[in-house]
């Protein structure tokens, strides 16, 4: 059966990031997409220039809908953007027993701020608790541990540090380190495993961290455990920066494709 995958997270109008790139992913890697918007940005490659919330019942509502009717085999949240929404989306997946991918999305690739400060520990408190895996970058990790990340080896520390506040894993990205060298850590109670590249050096890179978590969520869905489904996810990526069609005259989206 083909797996079902409930993407959780805001709209971007330049199709490079949230829920529309959750969409390609999971569809290029044969899941099945379903969706909760959380958000609507008026965004392209050259930022984000205005967002509209929607209502945390709506939010909740559309979960609700999927899940009773059409089921589910793991979810991918992205963008929540406020406490009242982080609230809603926590309470709608009480008791859920899929896999839960959490990318704390913060900030936008051109510096908007998604988040609002205090809907930070709302995140800490309802929702890492339930996430199977959660995957931030430096500086939202940073903001999660509230400790200086410098190098991997501070990366390393600071995704332990966040283990012990309730997820089951986390997968840590060093993309934003100095280096031509690229280390992701999943840390997990079992141990830790690092992942490295040598970095794309490109503009194109719009929805990098959303890609991932989503081509993570397919993959646990499909039944995939943790490490593999990390190395298939991380290389859809890297296909995606390579690929790249080169769009915008900023920071432009991914190619999309199945996976050779």
């Amino acid at each position: 059966m083909v797996a079902r995958i409930l993407a959780i997270a805001g709209s971007d109008s330049g199709g490079g990031a949230g829920i529309q790139a959750d969409i390609k992913t999971i569809t290029m890697l044969g899941g099945y997409a379903m969706t909760a918007v959380t958000a609507i940005t008026v965004q392209n490659t050259l930022g984000v220039s205005a967002v509209h919330t929607v209502p945390p019942e709506i939010v909740a509502g559309q979960i609700r809908a999927c899940m009773d009717d059409i089921g589910v085999d793991a979810i991918k949240i992205g963008m929540l953007g406020n406490e009242a929404t982080i609230n809603a989306v926590a309470d709608a997946l009480a008791g859920c027993r899929v896999p839960i991918v959490l990318d704390p999305v913060m900030i936008a690739k051109g510096g908007a701020a998604l988040i609002e400060e205090e809907a930070v520990w709302a995140m800490m408190q309802r929702l890492l608790p339930l996430a199977s895996v959660i995957t931030p970058n430096v500086p939202e990790l940073v903001a999660l541990t509230e400790t200086e990340v410098e190098d991997a080896a501070d990366m390393l520390l600071a995704a332990q540090e966040l283990l012990n506040a309730g997820p089951r894993a986390v997968l840590a990205k060093g993309g934003h380190l100095e280096g031509d060298q690229l280390t992701d850590w999943l840390v997990t109670r079992q141990g830790h495993l690092a992942f490295t590249d040598t970095k794309i050096e490109t503009r194109h890179s719009h929805g990098t961290g959303c890609t991932l978590s989503a081509a993570l969520a397919c993959s646990l869905g499909q039944g995939l455990a943790l490490p593999e489904a990390v190395k298939r996810a991380r290389v859809f990526v890297r296909q995606g920066l390579e690929r790249a069609p080169g769009f915008g005259q900023g920071h432009g989206p991914l190619g999309f494709y199945p996976l050779p």
